[in-house]
Formats: C-alpha cells, structure tokens, sequence
C-alpha cells in the first residue's frame, strides 16, 4: 500500500521533529532555566483534593506507562503471554482498568485547577494545553481498549515494529495502513506531546530528586494582600 503524503508527514516526518525539538528544548532549558525543572507542586496551596487527583493520575499513567515500555522492549512475552485466553483477558482488563484510574485522576486534577481560585491563578497557558492534550490522549486509549480490544497483540505486532524502525532511522509505516483512525490519531498526539514535553512543568520527570533526601527543609511563604 502505498503512503499517502498525510501518512509520510504524521509517520515519518513529525517524529523527528518532535523529538528533535525534545532533545533540543530539554538540553537548552536545563542550561538556561534550571530552575524550571522543579515541579511547583500546589500540594500547598490545596491538599484534599490533591491527594485524591493526583495519587489515582500517577499510579494509573505509571502502570500504562510501563506496559508501553514492556511492549516495547520485548513484544514477543507479550504475545507469548497472550496465546493464553485467561492471561490475555487479565492484561487486557488490567489495562483498561489502569487507564480509567488514569482518566480519573486527571479529569479530578482539571476540576481543582478550575475550581480553586489560588492554583487557577498559577496555572498557565502550557498548562492547560498540556492538560487538554493528556485529557484526549487518555480518553483516546480507553476509546481504544473498548472499540478496538486485543490491542496488548497488536501492539506488539504492528506498532512495536513501527517504532523501532523510526528509532533506527528507516521508518515502515506499511504497519500502520491496517490501523484504525482512533489508533493513528492517538499515536500523533502522542508524538505532539513528546515535542510539546519541554515547554511544560513535566520536564521534572527528567530530574532524579536525589537533593530532597538530604536538603534543608524548605519554607514556605505566601504573600498576598490582606482582605480588609
């Protein structure tokens, strides 16, 4: 089949750009704005409601972080462990389980940043890019695991090959011709995040917090106007 010019441009082209502009833009920001590699966390701003956003969100993102990773990097146990009904039916449940957790938490994490007047003041434009991009991305792959189901298989089968050989610099998009719209647009978007990665608050995630098992405590003050 033959690849139309969308399909060269989103398969072939936007994944060296976007990771070119990671590479670049991580490199530069950590030498130029190091300080913007902390993670201004609001926990002190607001505390219930962090809890119960952020705890389900990082817990579920890690879990289907992991399994992309694991799918990656050896496809074959996955279909090997797949060739079992029972053991396919656990992953696949799993999976769609820790995305709803996922969508959960982030949905819960929108809803504060909206709702509380003093982490709405602090959240920028980046931000809620970011989170509407990470919103759809989510949804997306739980619309996936509902529509298009055994994805653990084809996953292993059809993208995994896909993205190794954009690693290798000789991308064959042949193996997303078969792929479903929903599919393909949630491997763009993912693309579009990774480029969009540097100009965000998750640029943290690069840093190993080391510091924190042995600096000072931190203080920490909030200056506003008194109401009368």
């Amino acid at each position: 089949m033959n690849a139309t010019p969308l399909d060269t441009f989103l398969f072939i082209a936007l994944p060296y750009v976007s990771l070119f502009t990671f590479l670049l833009m991580t490199i530069y920001r950590y030498r130029q704005q190091s300080f913007s590699y902390s993670s201004l966390s609001s926990q002190f701003l607001e505390n219930k409601q962090h809890f119960w956003a952020v705890v389900p969100f990082h817990y579920g993102i890690l879990a289907v972080t992991v399994g992309h990773i694991i799918a990656l990097c050896i496809p074959r146990g996955i279909l090997l462990w797949n060739s079992h009904p029972l053991r396919l039916f656990i992953l696949e449940i799993s999976a769609l389980a820790c995305g709803l957790l996922t969508l959960i938490g982030l949905v819960a994490i929108i809803v504060r940043r909206m709702t509380t007047t003093k982490i709405r003041r602090v959240t920028t434009i980046t931000d809620w890019i970011l989170f509407f991009m990470l919103l759809v991305q989510i949804a997306g792959g739980v619309g996936i695991a509902i529509f298009h189901p055994w994805g653990s298989s084809w996953f292993a089968s059809n993208l995994t090959p896909y993205l190794w050989s954009v690693f290798r610099l000789n991308p064959d998009i042949s193996y997303m011709a078969a792929m479903p719209a929903l599919v393909k647009g949630h491997i763009v978007l993912a693309f579009l995040i990774i480029g969009f990665f540097p100009f965000t608050r998750l640029v943290h995630l690069l840093v190993i917090p080391n510091p924190y098992l042995w600096r000072k405590p931190q203080v920490v003050r909030w200056y506003g106007r008194k109401k009368p």
